[in-house]
């Protein structure tokens, strides 16, 4: 009885929940913490496995991995010069040479995880840095540039700057395998006391007859936005593009349709209009950095991520968690506990919200307050596909055929064949494979039945004594994780 007892106990702390079978699970990988520089090639790359399999066992399904954090590189590049997060010096390659943003991109799909190149669109020097480069664009382009705080920013006033961002990002895509091109919330640089934005110049030569500066300064971002998303989209159509903003759109006290918070707001500090964007389709999912705790006085979790579910769903919704303030912050309705169940249950009641991005990747390895635990043992425990976008493509590939069992050397695997494509949007990249018991109904929905999401058209199968019969079902995926219908075949093990 009391074994009965601790097991119905243990099962109520867990508060095991169902779970969807498409949600975006991701993690920010970033180098401007320094985690990477100076680190040799092996001990880089040692590092990155160890984080990568650690977050593939949290259930992790895509990797946002920063690649230009000042108009730089951590990949071979022939327009921006190497970062100095990765050698410690700009514009020396790393040594053994390699291309971290093509290894990761391996290893990421190696493990069934997304790999999308995160860069920041206009930060050309971060405070620390002390030397650019000759090559590097704010040596080659002064006059393109401006100071604010320590930085050095390209002034989004700029039609060329828009276009040299651009060709960056056009060179990312077209070289490289990635899934996605992510940008985070650095637009117009984050308001400094006694600092001003000196674009007075640019105002007055290229207003338009835009009368406040501020309406003009989001013009030159939204252009910026607008001309970003086609070009990704015309140099691979399938690559995905993503935005994380800052958690606050606008407060209310400033705009009716802002959120009851009073913090610094996207729109008018940062002139990033993020749900004209969303409304005109100039993204493809949308990850606000909400890292604040449910309760905050400023900003409350729970009304920002009600605000951006009711607002900002007309394309993909995740949110941006802070891993370290969720578990240092109790429970409001239970104070023996940190608030990762808390919020977790309140972002499944939203129906607008289709997964988290973790920040950062790190904390999560290194199961802060036991995170990772939680989602390996309760809410990631199953495997889960990448959330739908219909509107970059929406029609399922065919499927798979002449499933077949075969003895072999090593086992008895599962073959089948893949089907033909005549363009991007019919290829097949994976296939998942599901497992039902002799007499159970087939019901491709319940992730629990997955036992395989793969590359290889086959499987090996855990036979035992051949006296078990099960279904197994195997379907393909495109880039886009459109699923096909299934093609069947019972099984005896």
């Amino acid at each position: 009885m009391k074994k009965l007892l601790l097991l119905f106990v243990l099962l109520l702390s867990l508060q095991i929940v169902a779970q969807p079978k498409r949600e975006f699970r991701g993690a920010w990988i970033q180098c401007v913490n320094g985690q990477f520089q100076g680190m040799s090639t092996q001990k880089m790359q040692e590092t990155l496995i160890y984080q990568l399999n650690e977050l593939q066992k949290t259930g992790v399904n895509a990797i946002i991995f920063q690649v230009r954090p000042e108009c730089d590189a951590l990949y071979q590049s022939n327009i921006e010069p190497w970062s100095r997060f990765l050698t410690g010096q700009q514009g020396r390659a790393p040594q053994p040479y390699w291309d971290p943003l093509q290894w990761m991109i391996e290893q990421c799909h190696a493990r069934g995880m997304e790999l999308h190149a995160w860069i920041n669109p206009y930060r050309a020097k971060t405070k620390g840095t002390t030397a650019l480069t000759t090559n590097h664009i704010a040596v080659q382009h002064p006059e393109r540039c401006f100071p604010y705080d320590g930085l050095t920013i390209l002034n989004p006033g700029i039609a060329e700057n828009r276009d040299y961002i651009c060709a960056v990002a056009k060179d990312i895509v077209s070289r490289y395998d990635v899934d996605g091109i992510h940008m985070d919330d650095y637009f117009y640089p984050y308001p400094a006391a006694g600092q001003t934005i000196p674009d007075d110049a640019q105002y007055n030569a290229y207003n338009n007859g835009i009368r406040d500066r501020g309406d003009w300064r989001r013009y030159n971002v939204n252009l910026f936005i607008k001309q970003f998303y086609e070009t990704v989209h015309q140099t691979k159509p399938w690559v995905k593009v993503g935005i994380s903003p800052f958690g606050i759109y606008r407060n209310a006290k400033n705009a009716p349709i802002g959120s009851q918070t009073n913090g610094l707001q996207n729109y008018d500090d940062l002139y990033a209009d993020v749900l004209l964007w969303i409304n005109n389709g100039w993204l493809d999912y949308c990850v606000p950095q909400v890292y604040w705790e449910i309760g905050n006085k400023a900003a409350d979790y729970a009304t920002l991520v009600k605000w951006w579910n009711q607002h900002a769903s007309g394309r993909p919704l995740f949110i941006g968690e802070d891993i370290e303030r969720t578990v240092k912050n109790t429970d409001p309705q239970n104070p023996n506990q940190h608030q990762q169940a808390a919020k977790h249950r309140l972002c499944q009641q939203l129906p607008g919200i289709k997964g988290t991005v973790l920040w950062y990747a790190k904390a999560a390895v290194d199961n802060t307050g036991n995170y990772a635990t939680m989602l390996r043992q309760n809410y990631w425990r199953l495997p889960a596909l990448q959330p739908q976008m219909p509107f970059i493509d929406g029609k399922a590939p065919k499927k798979p055929s002449k499933l077949k069992p075969i003895w072999m050397s090593d086992g008895y695997v599962l073959f089948w064949t893949a089907p033909k494509a005549k363009k991007w949007g019919d290829e097949v990249v994976k296939y998942v494979v599901y497992r039902f018991a002799n007499g159970e109904r087939v019901n491709t929905n319940d992730p629990s039945k997955i036992v395989a999401i793969t590359t290889q058209t086959f499987l090996k199968l855990p036979y035992a004594d051949g006296s078990q019969k099960y279904t197994y079902v195997v379907t393909s995926l495109d880039r886009l994780q459109n699923e096909s219908k299934p093609a069947k075949k019972a099984v005896k093990l």
